[in-house]
């Protein structure tokens, strides 16, 4: 499966969490605080754990020209102290009383997690309600943090070939849109960004009426609902205005583009405009990311599906080859291909390769077997997901800043099972045609015997 390098996560935690396969959610309490916080409450009772997330509507898609990364800064700066508590002093008391704690930034939403035993859920809300409306940001902290997220920036992206070639794809693709820019921030703009900025930033959108409280665990929703109001209840309110984000004019023929970079092996990637769960036109149309998804999983979803079995084992035209999307966000969304062709290959026969695939799917529905397998995936994948009380915060966290219905986590089974072959060359006949297209080759250069060693192999001080 295609893996966007687009969310700066820690440890990786997003992952697979992308994909919504939960289902039952009569244990399942939504309500919102006076103050306008979001409450969402799962019970889980297998173990006596919880997961405590605070997710803020607020990512990469919010950032202006010339201010990028200041998402991603501030959540930084999240851990480095309040007037109640000194730098890294959160991190030591969550590991002090048994648990873990993270956060990460994405193109829509900042988040901030911690796992804990039960009876410990009061000091994640203390914490977190304190860092709400608490935060320091002391210019001292500031300058080493930010020199930390450009040396995260030089090991996950500008020593990485494969990502570089990946942020410069989404750069051709989005001409207006703000998902143009990457998470972590072009490098000027880290540069140049002052701590009024990250000031600015967190007084304008860190407040309890943009935020969402989501608690997984063995818990009860009544005793979850009376602590979130004891913590964050007596945060006030506080009006904004967000920022109208530019709509991506539609696309009128393919681009191109190629990065030259030190590498051991060329690299593809194919990208088409798609809608997602919100951006859908009509509801008559609101079947289409159902089929798209069904579409990734017929080409990319294990060793029988269509890619692995005729680009890698039969044509032997790939190394790996891989489709990749994402029915979930805050704005239309890429539908990606991505590869890396095999000896004596070139991306352009990769390229070609699944383009035939592509006008196969259009012109021949994809078998009853074909969509048997992708269905029964989607069925194991919920079993496999309800067994993780930290996925499924991540799924509700996910739909609550999206916009999006809870209701959906039931949904997703049922509206995929209800996808026709049909439907399937439908939306590939609709989205994946040239006009909507973007091509980015990496082409390698020599590697320099001198050059640093990879990114994976040199340690980053990033929290």
């Amino acid at each position: 499966m295609f893996h966007t390098p687009m969310s700066y996560v820690r440890a990786g935690m997003l992952g697979a969490a992308a994909s919504l396969l939960l289902t039952g959610c009569d244990d399942m309490h939504d309500t919102t605080l006076a103050n306008g916080m979001r409450v969402i409450v799962k019970e889980d009772h297998r173990s006596p754990v919880v997961v405590s997330m605070v997710w803020y509507k607020v990512g990469s898609i919010d950032e202006p020209k010339g201010l990028t990364g200041v998402s991603h800064v501030l959540e930084h700066m999240m851990f480095k102290g309040t007037k109640n508590h000194g730098p890294n002093e959160m991190s030591r008391i969550i590991a002090e009383n048994g648990g873990r704690e993270n956060a990460f930034t994405s193109s829509d939403y900042t988040a901030y997690f911690q796992q804990l035993e039960k009876s410990r859920l009061p000091i994640s809300f203390e914490l977190e309600a304190d860092r709400m409306q608490g935060l320091t940001l002391d210019p001292e902290e500031f300058k080493k943090e930010v020199q930390v997220v450009m040396e995260e920036r030089r090991l996950r992206t500008d020593d990485k070939p494969e990502s570089l070639t990946y942020e410069k794809m989404l750069s051709v693709a989005y001409q207006a849109h703000p998902y143009h820019h990457p998470v972590i921030g072009w490098m000027d703009d880290l540069q140049k960004l002052k701590i009024d900025d990250v000031r600015d930033w967190y007084r304008r959108y860190y407040r309890p009426n943009n935020a969402t409280l989501v608690v997984v665990g063995d818990v009860k929703p009544a005793d979850v609902v009376e602590l979130a109001k004891k913590y964050f209840g007596p945060i006030p309110a506080r009006d904004f205005k967000r920022p109208p984000i530019p709509n991506e004019p539609p696309q009128s023929a393919t681009r191109n583009t190629d990065v030259r970079a030190p590498a051991q092996v060329p690299y593809l990637l194919m990208s088409y405009h798609v809608p997602v769960y919100s951006s859908v036109e009509t509801k008559k149309d609101d079947w289409e990311p159902y089929a798209l998804s069904v579409l990734g999983g017929v080409l990319d979803g294990g060793q029988s599906a269509r890619f692995e079995r005729e680009l890698v084992r039969e044509k032997k035209v790939a190394v790996r080859a891989g489709a990749g999307y994402d029915a979930i966000g805050r704005a239309p969304t890429l539908f990606i291909f991505d590869g890396t062709p095999a000896a004596g290959k070139s991306t352009k026969d990769l390229e070609q390769t699944i383009r035939a695939e592509i006008e196969r799917i259009k012109r021949e529905p994809i078998s009853a077997e074909e969509l048997a397998r992708v269905k029964a995936q989607v069925v194991a994948g919920d079993v496999f997901r309800r067994d993780s009380v930290f996925y499924q915060a991540m799924q509700l966290g996910q739909l609550a800043v999206s916009g999006l219905d809870l209701d959906l986590i039931d949904e997703r089974v049922r509206r995929i099972s209800a996808v026709t072959p049909e439907q399937v060359s439908a939306v590939a006949r609709k989205y994946l045609v040239d006009s909507n297209l973007t091509v980015a080759v990496l082409d390698p250069l020599p590697i320099s015997s001198n050059a640093k060693p990879p990114a994976a192999q040199r340690e980053s001080n990033a929290h």
